[in-house]
């Protein structure tokens, strides 16, 4: 990738934007702008969304930057991050991502729903969710749990979600700047199993949702076939309702409203092609689809632990969201409340948090989300960014603390993650 030097948000839009979101809190986040801004990273703030920013000057692929090893931002298409805003599900909500990997759009869910929420994102492909799980732990997104089935199967009782995004495979012809081959790859009659395959999702989205319940439906593609056509089949086939949406600030001359609808085109430096749709679950009777058969929940074999079990001078389970905590074969994963209580008839897994050994529960090092405030507990508080580089390079610190076997980490405060300490020396492990 080519290092971007644009200086002011003009020629930001006429090379494309590139942008991202930071996974902290209101609280945080000046911290972790500041973090960026060491690295030399300028950036400005998108009207959308206040997690939402586009970059001015790249020194460097921000992929590689330490904001981004720590999981306190994530690299997304800003038209990308829509489909979720305009779901708009509130604090506490259960959510449903149909279609989740690589979890771009389940990490926002999760921002949005907040800790006393649950996202659940389902992904079939087994590679394809090994990335979504570490997406969202590298995120620290203890409020999603993931799950694997064909989306048009996901076996939840019917009528029982109130928020669903779809967002299914598609030609991605929105994307064709970046990615020119999806134009031959996906052309002509190609694209007809797209099109059935996302019929079958929308119908199964319709059978989960509960009357009044609210879908979004997006692709990244300008192909007509995927989009005007899916949802004039959805309103003609099954029992939702369209909902007008509004024109989401900051997409000016690429956006265009079509009977409700958002439209993004492609290449005028506003994001890659986009389009989305909201639908609210009418009162009419529900798709006839199939039961489909469960399995045995994964803490059915397991046990839970509890949240005390995390707790030391340097962590505190008080500080993750309302759950509890499975042990499962010496892994250590964290279950939403909501997900506990209501729990779905089929496997799922939650973040893992920690690992089990000899009794006890040791945190993961990335797991910034559990370290007690710096200044409270045993950690090495940083004011610049030169002894986080030497940790990441494999070189150990000095560190005053004699007897301690880990500490925090953290950037002005900012709390970034476990370190091993060995012989009186900081280091980066992993494990």
């Amino acid at each position: 990738m080519q290092v971007m030097d644009i200086t002011n948000t003009n020629c930001a839009k006429e090379a494309g934007l590139r942008s991202f979101r930071i996974n902290a809190g209101e609280a945080e986040r000046p911290a972790v702008e500041a973090l960026l801004r060491a690295e030399g990273f300028e950036f400005a703030p998108e009207p959308f969304s206040p997690a939402a920013f586009h970059l001015l000057a790249e020194p460097f692929p921000l992929g590689r930057s330490l904001a981004a090893f720590f999981g306190l931002v994530y690299i997304q298409d800003r038209s990308s991050m829509l489909p979720p805003l305009l779901l708009r599900p509130e604090p506490g909500d259960f959510v449903l991502d149909m279609c989740a990997s690589p979890g771009s759009k389940t990490g926002l869910l999760a921002q949005l729903v907040g800790p006393e929420g649950a996202a659940l994102a389902n992904e079939p492909n087994p590679t394809r969710l090994g990335t979504l799980r570490a997406n969202l732990s590298r995120q620290n997104f203890v409020q999603a749990v993931t799950c694997k089935f064909p989306g048009q199967e996901i076996p939840l009782p019917p009528e029982s979600c109130s928020r669903i995004l779809l967002d299914p495979p598609c030609s991605g012809w929105g994307t064709a700047e970046k990615n020119p081959q999806v134009m031959a790859l996906w052309s002509g009659s190609k694209t007809r199993t797209l099109v059935g395959l996302q019929q079958l999702l929308l119908a199964r989205a319709a059978y989960l949702l509960k009357p009044g319940g609210e879908l979004v439906y997006s692709t990244c593609t300008t192909n007509p076939e995927e989009n005007e056509e899916q949802l004039a089949w959805a309103l003609d086939n099954l029992p939702l309702e369209q909902l007008s949406l509004q024109a989401p600030p900051g997409f000016e001359t690429s956006l265009a409203l079509s009977g409700g609808a958002v439209s993004i085109a492609p290449g005028r430096g506003e994001g890659q092609g986009f389009f989305m749709v909201k639908f609210r679950r009418s009162e009419g009777p529900r798709p006839d689809l199939p039961s489909l058969p469960s399995a045995p929940r994964e803490w059915e074999h397991g046990s839970m632990l509890a949240r005390s079990a995390l707790d030391s001078e340097l962590t505190d389970s008080s500080l993750l969201p309302p759950g509890g905590l499975l042990e499962y074969r010496d892994n250590v994963m964290f279950l939403p409340e909501r997900i506990i209580e209501n729990p779905p008839a089929f496997p799922v897994q939650g973040a893992f948090v920690g690992k089990l050994a000899r009794g006890a529960v040791l945190p993961l090092p990335r797991m910034r989300s559990l370290l007690v405030p710096a200044g409270t507990g045993p950690g090495l508080d940083v004011e610049d960014i030169a002894p986080v580089h030497r940790l990441l390079s494999g070189q150990s610190l000095a560190v005053n603390l004699p007897g301690r076997a880990w500490i925090g980490l953290y950037y002005r405060s900012l709390p970034l993650a476990l370190l091993r300490v060995k012989n009186g020396r900081a280091v980066w492990t992993e494990r």
